[in-house]
C-alpha cells in the first residue's frame, strides 16, 4: 500500500518502486529540487531522522516485516530554507518461507553440477518465498525463476556457470535485437507460452559468475545458437536486482526483456576485468545492462565495468524491432559509477522507440564516452526526451581512440558503424529513416586524451532535431564537430582540443 500526502511547499517528489519493497528494506528515490546548491538530503522514517545523504537515492533495510512506514525527505540547500518532498506510506512485505538449495542437495565445492538441486528448490519455493545461496561456489548450469520469488546469495556465495553448452538448452529469444535461437542463460526467467510473470527478486551480497571466458568460446564454436548472457529477465512485471555483483558473461551482462517496474539498485557489474582488475579472455559484446522494450526502469547506486556499452537502453532492429513495436521509456539512471566500456547508450537497436530518459549524477572514469545515442538508416522510430546533466568524465587511456563504433565522449551518431561515409549525402525518406530529437546534455565537465570531445551528426534527410547543451566544459584531443542539426542551442558551453579546430559545424541551425 502506498499512499501521498503533499504538502504545499512541495517542490521535488519522493518514490518508492513497488518492485524495490521487500520484508526488511525500502528503496527511495528522489528528484532534485528546481535549484541546486544541494548541501545533503535527510530521510524521515516515522518522524525520526533514519538518514543522511548527498545522493537522491537511500535504500532503508533492517526493516520489521508486514510494518507500516512513513517516510519523507528534507533537502537543506546553501540559501534557503530546508525543503520537504512528499509523503509516502509502505507497508514491507511478509517474513518470507526459506528453501535453502542445501537441502536440496547442493553441494558448494566448485566441482559438483548443482543444475537439478537449484531448481528443485525454486520449484519448491512457496509464493512469496525464499531461494537461499549459502556460502560456498555451486557450479550450475542454467536455473529458471518463477513469478513471486526471491534469489539470494549469502555471503561467500557464489553462482559459478558450468562451461559445458549441454547445460544451457537452446531457446528463442531476443539477441542483439532480432528473435534468435540461442542458448540459456545462466539465470533465466521460466517460459511463459504468451503469459506475463511478476515479482522477481534477486539479491544479496553474493557473486554470479557466468564464466563467460570458456562459455563463449565454446557456444561459438558449436554454431548451434547465440551466447546467453548472465541473467537474462523476460516478460516479467516487478524486477528487482540488488546487492549482487555479476560477472563475465558470454554476451550482454544482464538483459531486462519486456519487463515493466524494473530496478537495479547497488549491483557490481565486470564484464572485462574482474573486481581484481584481471582481465576475462575472449568476452566480446560484453555490455553490462541492457534494458530491451521495457518501461519505468530505475537503475541506481550501481558500478559497472564493461567490455562494451555499460549500460544500453534497447528496443529490437530493423523491420521486427518496429513490428513488436514495445519502447523502451521511462528510465532513470543515478548515482552510478562507470570504470571501463563506453557509458550510457541509446540503441543502436532501437526499433520500438526510446523515449523519456534521464541520466544523472553519474562519474565516468576511464570510460570512452559518456553518452552514445545512436539510429542508423533501416531502424526506423524515435529517440526522443533524454537528458544526461550532472555527470563527470575523466579518460587519459590511450587504449580505445574514435572508431566507427565510438566517435566523441558525447555522441549523437546516425552513421554509427559506417567505417566511410559522407554525412551530406541524402537519401530517401521512409519508415526505416530513424529520428532523434530532444536531446539535453546540462551541467557536464568532460576531459580526454583520445578522441574528439564532442560529436553530433544527423541524417540529411532527417536532422537531429533541438538538441540542447548548457554548462558544458570539454577537452579533448579533438573539438567539437556537428553536422546537420536542426535547432542546436549552446548555453555557456567551451571546449578545448588538444590537437586542430576547437568547433566545425557543418548544416546546423
Amino acid at each position: 500500500m502506498q499512499t501521498e500526502q503533499v504538502p504545499t511547499h512541495l517542490t521535488f517528489s519522493l518514490t518508492s518502486p513497488p518492485a524495490a519493497q521487500t520484508a526488511d528494506s525500502i528503496a527511495l528515490l528522489w528528484d532534485k529540487p528546481a535549484s541546486y546548491g544541494v548541501e545533503r538530503y535527510e530521510v524521515y522514517v516515522n518522524n525520526s531522522l533514519a538518514a543522511t545523504t548527498k545522493n537522491t537515492d537511500y535504500t532503508l533495510q533492517g526493516l520489521a516485516p508486514e510494518h507500516e512506514y512513513f517516510i519523507y525527505v528534507l533537502t537543506y540547500m546553501s540559501t534557503e530554507e530546508p525543503l520537504q518532498s512528499n509523503t509516502i506510506c509502505i507497508i514491507t512485505r511478509p517474513q518470507p518461507q526459506v528453501f535453502d538449495i542445501a537441502a536440496y542437495g547442493a553441494v558448494g565445492d566448485g566441482e559438483t553440477l548443482n543444475t537439478s538441486a537449484i531448481q528443485s528448490a525454486i520449484d519448491a519455493c512457496s509464493q512469496g518465498g525464499l531461494v537461499t545461496i549459502p556460502e560456498g561456489v555451486f557450479l550450475t548450469g542454467a536455473i529458471y525463476l518463477k513469478s513471486d520469488m526471491t534469489l539470494y546469495l549469502e555471503e561467500g556465495a557464489v553462482l559459478l556457470g558450468s562451461p559445458d553448452t549441454e547445460d544451457y538448452p537452446l531457446l528463442e529469444s531476443r539477441w542483439e535485437g532480432l528473435q534468435r535461437t540461442c542458448y540459456a542463460s545462466l539465470v533465466n526467467t521460466q517460459d511463459t507460452q504468451g503469459g506475463r510473470l511478476s515479482n522477481i527478486t534477486i539479491t544479496g551480497p553474493g557473486k554470479i559468475d557466468a564464466n563467460g571466458s570458456a562459455l563463449r568460446k565454446k557456444e561459438l564454436s558449436e554454431v548451434a545458437g547465440k551466447p546467453g548472457s548472465a541473467i537474462c529477465i523476460r516478460n516479467t512485471d516487478n524486477v528487482y536486482i540488488h546487492g549482487v555483483t555479476v560477472r563475465q558473461s558470454p554476451f550482454w551482462c544482464v538483459h531486462i526483456v519486456y519487463c515493466n517496474g524494473v530496478s537495479v539498485n547497488g549491483v557490481g557489474i565486470h564484464t572485462k576485468y574482474d573486481e581484481e582488475g584481471n582481465l576475462y579472455e575472449g568476452i566480446v559484446n560484453g555490455d553490462g545492462l541492457d534494458p530491451d522494450s521495457c518501461s519505468d526502469v530505475y537503475i541506481f547506486n550501481c558500478h559497472i565495468a564493461s567490455q562494451d556499452d555499460g549500460i544500453a537502453i534497447k528496443s529490437g532492429r530493423n523491420a521486427e524491432g518496429r513490428a513488436v513495436g514495445i519502447p523502451t521509456e521511462n528510465v532513470r539512471i543515478s548515482n552510478c559509477r562507470f570504470t571501463s566500456g563506453f557509458g550510457v547508450a541509446m540503441g543502436s537497436e532501437m526499433s520500438g522507440g526510446v523515449r523519456n530518459v534521464l541520466v544523472e549524477d553519474c562519474e565516468f572514469h576511464n570510460v570512452f564516452s559518456i553518452a552514445s545515442v545512436k539510429a542508423i538508416r533501416g531502424r526506423g522510430n524515435v529517440i526522443e526526451n533524454i537528458t544526461y546533466r550532472d555527470c563527470t568524465f575523466t579518460n587519459q587511456n590511450l587504449e580505445l581512440q574514435d572508431t566507427q563504433w565510438f566517435r566523441g565522449a558525447l555522441y549523437v551518431d546516425q552513421f554509427y558503424g559506417d567505417l566511410i561515409f559522407d554525412p551530406h549525402e541524402t537519401q530517401p525518406k521512409n519508415e526505416e529513416t530513424p529520428v532523434i530529437r530532444n536531446i539535453l546534455f546540462q551541467n557536464i565537465t568532460l576531459d580526454k586524451v583520445a578522441g574528439n570531445a564532442i560529436y553530433l551528426t544527423g541524417l540529411v534527410e532527417s536532422p537531429l532535431e533541438n538538441i540542447r547543451l548548457e554548462n558544458i566544459t570539454a577537452v579533448g584531443k579533438h573539438g567539437f564537430i556537428a553536422n546537420n542539426i536542426r535547432g542546436l542551442v549552446l548555453d555557456h558551453v567551451t571546449v578545448n582540443a588538444r590537437e586542430g579546430e576547437a568547433m566545425r559545424f557543418v548544416n546546423v541551425n
